[in-house]
């Protein structure tokens, strides 16, 4: 990047090891995409320089922010020392985030049985008051589908392994899309 740039912000999450990187930039306009290891960033230039990164076992990329996963042992500053240099390459090359064919969708639970109104209030539901919440904390919730009063749900980024996601779950999402729709959602799990 020539002319603009790009300043970095860090901010925890409530996952120990994973950091979200705020790049005040738009990567994926209303979007995401989640890279669980190096194997699976084949179709992201950006992801697969931050995986080269020493330590680095998950990459997220939200709209206007990357969420890194680190190992355990590794330090966040081994880890910010290799992110940054790996940040001004991609973007000096101006290349897309994303390239190639999107992987196949995952087959959504219960969609041959689902009332289609329901499963799109269920996903208001998570669009308007949920992933704006999680995406503060660097990941994402993504709706996989509805069952005999269960709502299966995925989360991913920062969220992915947090010691907190089963209790946003339970305590939070869950009993939000039961008090909102109290006659139709009797649990939420997690894929």
């Amino acid at each position: 990047m020539s002319e603009n740039v790009m300043t970095v912000r860090t901010e925890r999450t409530p996952n120990p090891n994973s950091l979200k990187y705020n790049l005040g930039v738009t990567l994926l306009p209303g979007s995401s995409a989640n890279f669980p290891s190096a194997e699976s960033a084949d179709r992201s230039p950006l992801a697969k320089r931050i995986f080269k990164v020493s330590g680095v076992v998950g990459v997220f990329i939200g709209p206007d922010f990357i969420t890194v996963t680190k190992e355990a042992e590794t330090s966040w500053n081994d880890v910010n020392i290799g992110v940054a240099p790996a940040l001004e390459a991609f973007f000096e090359t101006g290349e897309q985030v994303l390239q190639g064919a999107k992987p196949a969708d995952y087959k959504e639970i219960g969609a041959d049985t689902a009332d289609p109104g329901l499963v799109e209030q269920i996903k208001s539901i998570l669009d308007e008051r949920v992933r704006p919440a999680v995406a503060q904390d660097g990941g994402d919730i993504i709706y996989r589908g509805y069952e005999d009063g269960v709502v299966y749900l995925e989360m991913i980024g920062a969220c992915s392994g947090c010691p907190s996601s089963s209790a946003t779950l339970k305590g939070g999402v869950e009993r939000l899309l039961q008090e909102s729709l109290p006659e139709d959602v009797k649990e939420v799990r997690q894929v």
